[in-house]
């Protein structure tokens, strides 16, 4: 159940919308003039009338409680999850009981109420007679994890060829021999069944002409795929931790089989990514009392949002589950005992040179770990060359910002934050430097996003 004095703030509801644009357009709805009939419940809905281009206005209906994220109806013809609409009537809850008093939800809004909840009950149901069904052919589960044991060898076989073939002829022949070579060999894994190492070659095929060293970078990516290759080709002379995260960088399926682990969760990041064939939502969490950090993976068809939406700076009591492999930070969510809710607290934090160190300890369970989430205490950003920098405050040490964060607004965000004073900041810290996510003022203040 939610609380009902416990409400969002307008960032927070805004890190649900899909793109700037959705933004824009829920912000504007976000005042009591468009709408009518709005109201609440003490289960955590929210519902409104929007007055639109049309003749009757769109009924729009949210569950604010559902412990994953909100779950949004509307009935306007727009594609975007959530809508402007929706994002419209968050806001106007966000700003207080005045625009959105409590009441009993119209026949519209219950309709939609009860039925999701009805699904919900019946997943719940066939997940569990599913669980105890899924072990009745353990016979069949293994002749198809062998089929593709196979499948996969062969592939990693091939692969070994032609980064042999590719070192013999000279790294300039890659720059001469284009795109299309890669692509034929990311399809070749994609049949082999192994995408881990399909999404690699697309990565490889990217770096020659990708500007100055490319070389230097092709010959390190090339290093890392065979290093992966070695591990499968001999995964069992390997330890079972690192045996099962050489299975996951390969692409191999898993479920999340560690002990569930009851916590009070602090979203800490959320932001996605996005290729030609789906969105990927990647939540960061801190673990308030064991101190964990997991992370959590959810996916969306293209051009669709994720289902599973935890803005920055809730907290949720929920269990949560780890995935096999030595190192590996993804988890599963499991059981949920509250609805996330608003919160202050803050993760603990390290300096720069306790980050890099970090990093560089983990990756020796996981030499193909390209970052790891770090929470900076008392940092400074400021500019270096061309570069920007997180500088110590009680130091001389710093951490250089990522090409990519330099060119996100979020940069700005966090110079405006900080005004030449301590910041806390947590991103994601690798061999290319450090990629800011979410940031918080000396003192008291929210948490603002940075991605």
């Amino acid at each position: 159940m939610t609380q009902q004095g416990v409400r969002w703030t307008a960032d927070q509801v805004l890190a649900l919308a899909p793109d700037a644009a959705s933004r824009k357009a829920g912000s504007k709805l976000g005042a009591a003039g468009p709408w009518s009939e709005a109201g609440s419940s003490d289960e955590g809905t929210v519902w409104g009338l929007c007055k639109g281009s049309g003749s009757k206005p769109y009924q729009t209906v949210i569950d604010v409680a559902d412990a994953a994220g909100p779950a949004y109806k509307c009935s306007c013809p727009s594609r975007k999850f959530p809508c402007k609409h929706a994002l419209g009537l968050l806001l106007l809850w966000a700003g207080g009981e005045g625009a959105v008093p409590p009441g009993r939800a119209p026949d519209w809004a219950e309709q939609w109420i009860a039925g999701r909840r009805q699904r919900a009950q019946e997943k719940r149901t066939a997940d569990a007679a599913g669980s105890g069904a899924g072990a009745g052919d353990p016979e069949g589960a293994r002749r198809r994890a062998e089929r593709r044991a196979v499948r996969i060898t062969a592939g990693a076989t091939e692969l070994e060829q032609r980064l042999a073939d590719l070192l013999r002829g000279g790294l300039a022949g890659a720059e001469q021999a284009g795109y299309g070579m890669w692509e034929e060999t990311a399809a070749r894994m994609v049949d082999a069944q192994a995408p881990g190492l399909a999404g690699r070659v697309r990565e490889l095929g990217s770096i020659p002409s990708s500007g100055p060293g490319w070389p230097v970078r092709l010959l390190e990516e090339c290093a890392l795929i065979h290093l992966l290759d070695q591990g499968w080709l001999r995964r069992e002379r390997l330890p079972d931790g690192l045996a099962s995260t050489v299975r996951s960088r390969i692409g191999l399926p898993a479920s999340a089989d560690g002990p569930g682990i009851r916590d009070r969760w602090l979203v800490l990041a959320q932001y996605d990514t996005a290729d030609a064939r789906l969105t990927t939502r990647r939540i960061w969490l801190h673990g308030t009392d064991s101190g964990r950090t997991a992370l959590l993976l959810s996916y969306g068809a293209v051009g669709r949002a994720p289902e599973l939406a935890l803005p920055v700076g809730l907290e949720l009591e929920a269990e949560v589950a780890a995935y096999p492999g030595t190192g590996q930070l993804r988890a599963a969510l499991g059981e949920q005992f509250a609805p996330p809710v608003p919160s202050a607290t803050r993760p603990p934090g390290v300096t720069t040179e306790q980050a890099a160190a970090h990093y560089g300890a983990a990756l020796r369970d996981d030499p193909w770990l390209d970052s790891v989430p770090v929470t900076l205490d008392r940092v400074i950003p400021a500019p270096d060359g061309d570069s920007w920098q997180l500088a110590d405050a009680e130091g001389d040490a710093a951490l250089p910002l990522t090409a990519s964060a330099r060119s996100r607004p979020g940069l700005w965000r966090l110079v405006a934050l900080s005004g030449g004073a301590p910041v806390k900041v947590f991103g994601e810290c690798g061999h290319r430097g450090f990629t800011p996510l979410t940031a918080w003022p000396e003192g008291a203040g929210e948490a603002v996003r940075l991605c």
